[in-house]
């Protein structure tokens, strides 16, 4: 269940001294610029992303020309030769105006892998791409060496299923983006590396960004994936473009804040 909040409209007062046409001409020019800086990500740096996943959550606090929402909405589990789709069962509330990114996660047990699956995973998905205010879809699928060319098959068939504008995003495993490149090729927009609960690469890829060296995929250089209760170092300068944010808690301004101040000052 996903809920917007409607937001006051905006006033545009009249200068004494300048006409109305021109005080117009003005206004929507700006207002134009402004646009264009916000989708050419020319705003605040990096872009921050929330990650809302399956749990109640009320975002209405966060400024949505900052800070943009991706929610868990489909859990996708491969089983045998069967698919099973399970649906978003928790609300999220955001403002008006958010940029919203639908996740699907993928899991397999003994799973077949099959042609069949593989349509009906891709059908799943690109329903995400109807909802409305959805501008991206993510897929999250730690997917094993055997599940790779599945997976790579899938991506290729939902990216020719998706409207043309719509920006595709995985998460990425960290050994993914450092040592084993299979990643390229693939078609989509961004690899998110996801350093959090890493398990015994933890140590090794914490060395690797400290001493500042960047990922061998270069569809993992824009993105980092990290989480509010296991801190990393500070990437080198310039830094990513787009940090995803994971909280195992619900969001709130505090945490939120914390986020900020880590990675924007």
């Amino acid at each position: 269940m996903i809920s917007s909040l409607s937001s006051s409209a905006p006033r545009i007062f009249h200068k004494k001294g300048i006409g109305l046409g021109a005080w117009i001409l003005a206004v929507t020019i700006i207002a134009m610029v402004m646009i264009a800086i916000h989708h050419r990500g020319g705003g605040v740096r990096p872009r921050v992303v929330l990650w809302s996943w399956e749990r109640p959550d009320n975002l209405e606090f966060i400024n949505p020309r900052e800070i943009a929402v991706a929610f868990l909405a489909r859990t996708i589990r491969l089983r045998a030769d069967e698919t099973i789709v399970k649906p978003r069962l928790q609300p999220l509330r955001f403002p008006r105006g958010s940029e919203l990114i639908a996740v699907a996660r993928i899991e397999t047990e003994g799973a077949a892998l099959s042609h069949t699956q593989l349509e009906t995973t891709v059908s799943a998905i690109n329903q995400l791409a109807r909802q409305s205010n959805v501008g991206a879809i993510q897929i999250d699928f730690d997917a094993k060496e055997s599940e790779r060319l599945f997976y790579r098959e899938m991506l290729q068939t939902l990216r020719q299923s998706l409207p043309s504008k719509m920006r595709l995003s995985i998460t990425a495993l960290a050994s993914w983006c450092i040592h084993d490149d299979w990643l390229t090729g693939l078609p989509i927009d961004e690899a998110v590396p996801m350093l959090f609960r890493m398990g015994v690469e933890r140590d090794e890829v914490k060395g690797h960004l400290a001493t500042g060296r960047t990922f061998r995929s270069r569809l993992c250089r824009n993105s980092l994936g990290v989480s509010t209760d296991e801190p990393l170092p500070r990437p080198p300068a310039p830094g990513p473009d787009n940090i995803y944010a994971f909280n195992p808690r619900p969001w709130s301004a505090a945490a939120v804040s914390e986020i900020l101040k880590e990675w924007r000052e």
